[in-house]
């Protein structure tokens, strides 16, 4: 099997190895990084089938054991959690258990809650299968579930003991899936390297039209992984630079929320992006024609730039208060400047953004009906 690859040179205070192939060794990953007595593999059921025999077979010489979940944001709730963490319970499981978190971004978020909070925290190992798992969810050590109220709303920080991010996985992934992470990607260049945001735009064209065989997409990942780390190390609790990591997804978790949770989550953040580029237009931040850039970039990625026909924007404008970085009742955007340039005025990184300028601004993000 070999050595393990070299990870990733992150600031961060665990590895993060990204190759093609790995996947076959997060056994080891396990053993060098989180050795235990018992392991804990936790997907959703249609990642497990395609996945999680080939982890078991690793694991061979301690208890091993496959708890799945429905897919879906939907299962992203407390009662999920406490399903798992009863079955955790009935199974045996102690102290000496390590958790791998085999999934996208649900399972990424809820496993490492159980892991953040069975018996006051287990060691977790994330094994995105996501595009967006892999450059966003699976790095930074945020884990949640999502309430009636909003998404993410009862969660705890809990780095992981490694991410293994394996390229070739997303192979098995429909088109859809795999374009949602690329709103993640190109997130990252708006928020901190105009650079990076042009390496995503140029290959584009590729990646839609091969999918996940594109040329160069394992290094497009590694670069977004990259610069979500540095962010993180910078804000490892979210109370300055990090909320910069937020742009689009105010407006994203309004409209998911009030859609219940019917699109993916990079589409709902393509729009979100868009919409808050157009906020920081008319607040006057940026210059007129950013919203116009991101809106280009997301439609070159197969993405959404438009919210749906008929969509209440007064409950998309209502839930935006319910939002985590939400102060006073007052709705706080993180909002860009230019591509690679975030607002920061007096040391702050997010900014309240009245109700109505909001509202303007998402009736013009509003697509014609079909």
């Amino acid at each position: 099997m070999g050595a393990l690859p070299t990870p990733l040179a992150l600031p961060l205070g665990y590895p993060v190895y990204c190759a093609n192939g790995v996947l076959a060794q997060v056994g080891a990953v396990v053993r060098d990084t989180a050795p235990a007595h018992r392991v804990a593999i936790i997907s959703d059921r249609v990642v497990g089938a395609h996945h999680a025999s080939a982890i078991l077979a690793q694991c061979a010489g301690v208890p091993v054991q496959l708890f799945t979940i429905p897919p879906g944001e939907q299962e992203k709730t407390r009662a999920r959690w406490a399903e798992l963490t009863d079955a955790l319970v009935a199974w045996g499981a102690g102290r000496d258990t390590t958790i791998i978190a085999l999934g996208g971004g649900v399972v990424g978020d809820l496993a490492g809650f159980v892991a953040a909070t069975f018996m006051r925290g287990l060691p977790v190992v994330q094994v995105p299968t996501t595009l967006l798992a892999m450059v966003d969810a699976s790095v930074g050590g945020k884990t949640a579930v999502d309430t009636p109220a909003g998404k993410n709303l009862v969660g705890a920080f809990h780095n992981p003991s490694a991410v293994v991010i394996d390229p070739q996985v997303l192979e098995t992934l429909p088109p859809a899936v795999l374009r949602s992470g690329l709103a993640e990607m190109l997130k990252h260049g708006v928020i901190a390297d105009p650079s990076y945001f042009e390496q995503v735009l140029a290959a584009l064209p590729d990646i839609v039209r091969q999918g996940a065989k594109a040329h160069g997409l394992d290094t497009l990942i590694a670069g977004s992984v990259h610069l979500k780390a540095h962010v993180v190390a910078e804000d490892t609790r979210e109370g300055g630079l990090r909320q910069i990591l937020n742009f689009g997804h105010t407006i994203a978790h309004a409209i998911e929320k009030v859609r219940q949770y019917d699109m993916l989550h990079g589409e709902a953040v393509a729009m979100g992006m868009v919409v808050e580029a157009r906020l920081a237009e008319q607040i006057g931040l940026a210059h007129q024609g950013l919203s116009r850039s991101i809106r280009d970039a997301v439609q070159r990625a197969g993405l959404p730039a438009t919210l749906p026909p008929g969509i209440d924007l007064a409950a998309v404008v209502a839930e935006t208060h319910g939002d985590k970085k939400a102060r006073g009742g007052a709705a706080r955007y993180a909002l860009p400047r230019a591509i690679g340039e975030m607002e920061a005025a007096e040391g702050r990184w997010t900014v309240p953004v009245p109700d109505d300028v909001v509202m303007t601004a998402l009736t013009e993000s509003v697509g014609a009906p079909a």
